[in-house]
């Protein structure tokens, strides 16, 4: 029944087209009238008639076009952030305001309404455009002052305690470091500072873990959980649990670069490869693996020290031991003494991603 309607409408509005458009051009150009009023009436109400038909045939593809044309204009404007689209639509606004000022200006200047009407079109492209383009690079800055303006007056009060927010950039957390726990521990220590933002993206991906059938997968997940429960109730810092949600973007890692951009935020991670991919975008990354080696005793040759030999090594006559805080040491001759504590002698030091690997052999 509606499409009946909206297909009738759509013919009427063919009609009124038709039949308005004859009669204005009727009143520049007398020829159309051919010598009566009455003629050009009746031939205006035949046009009308057409355009009617015209427009009533067409009304399918028309509203199939016009549906396609929304989807697409759906699905790319769901690529980009509301803040983008919303600073968009301000500085086509103002783009066009001014447009509207200069065309002014140029129709008073260039007398000829051909070029003046040209010159306007151009202008108004040119400042919409313009608009548009400067809005969104000026996005971050007008954030940065937002977010100064509402941190240096913001004051969080947690028991009896009084904290002064002064603009550190949000931290957004990864799944990877939710599981490994380590970051409650350091969110005591005091070292992490700012809002942490828990994406809800990665609040699914942790119940999707915890809800496995893999028996491993199911205790990191509620692991995981667990830990995000100590932040949450039990630490001395912000916590925010963030609805915003790419769905266009398919990967939970991607999606978690782009909230960080668009909050203007850092990312905690533990996951190499997604530390890579951040800096490669110009995302800043905080690295909890990177930040244990960087406070991990330093061994020089030459040192001496006492570890277990618990396996062998893959090469010939090698043992493998470990420090406390997990330091694989591969001692030289160690294979004979597995099982054994023993001194070592620090031959070498090897610093890789991963982590530092010592290299030595007995002391005799």
């Amino acid at each position: 029944m509606i499409r009946k309607i909206i297909r009738a409408l759509i013919g009427i509005a063919g009609f009124v087209l038709g039949f308005t458009t004859y009669l204005a051009l009727m009143k520049d150009f007398e020829v159309l009238a051919f010598g009566s009023d009455i003629r050009g009436f009746i031939i205006s109400i035949g046009l009308g008639i057409v355009l009617a038909f015209v427009f009533y045939k067409l009304e399918p593809w028309v509203v199939n076009k016009t549906k396609e044309l929304v989807k697409a204009v759906d699905t790319e404007m769901a690529k980009y952030p509301q803040t983008d689209i919303l600073l968009g639509a301000i500085g086509l606004i103002v783009g066009l305001v001014i447009a509207y000022l200069i065309s002014g200006l140029i129709s008073m200047i260039v007398r000829i309404p051909l070029i003046s009407g040209i010159l306007s079109l151009i202008t108004y492209i040119f400042m919409g455009y313009f608009g548009i383009r400067f809005s969104l690079k000026s996005r971050d800055d007008l954030f940065n002052i937002n977010k100064l303006s509402r941190l240096s007056t913001s004051i969080k009060e947690k028991g009896s305690k009084k904290d002064v927010n002064k603009g550190i950039p949000v931290k957004v957390l990864d799944t990877s470091v939710i599981i490994d726990g380590r970051i409650s521990d350091i969110c005591k220590t005091g070292f992490i500072e700012g809002k942490l933002i828990i994406p809800k993206f990665v609040l699914n991906e942790l119940q999707h873990i915890a809800d496995s059938s893999d028996d491993l997968k199911r205790v990191r997940g509620r692991r995981g959980l667990d830990i995000l429960n100590i932040i949450q109730k039990e630490l001395d810092i912000e916590v925010e649990i963030s609805e915003t949600d790419f769905e266009d973007i398919p990967e939970v890692d991607s999606k978690l670069l782009k909230l960080a951009q668009v909050l203007n935020g850092k990312v905690v991670t533990n996951d190499y490869n997604l530390n890579k991919v951040a800096q490669f975008q110009g995302v800043e990354v905080l690295n909890i693996n990177e930040l244990a080696n960087a406070i991990k005793p330093v061994a020089i040759p030459g040192e001496e020290m006492i570890a277990q030999v618990v396996k062998e090594g893959k090469e010939a006559n090698q043992g493998i031991a470990y420090l406390d805080d997990g330091t694989m040491i591969v001692v030289d001759g160690g294979r004979k003494h597995i099982g054994e504590t023993i001194r070592v002698l620090v031959t070498s030091v090897l610093q890789t991603p991963a982590g530092r690997m010592i290299f030595g052999k007995p002391k005799n």
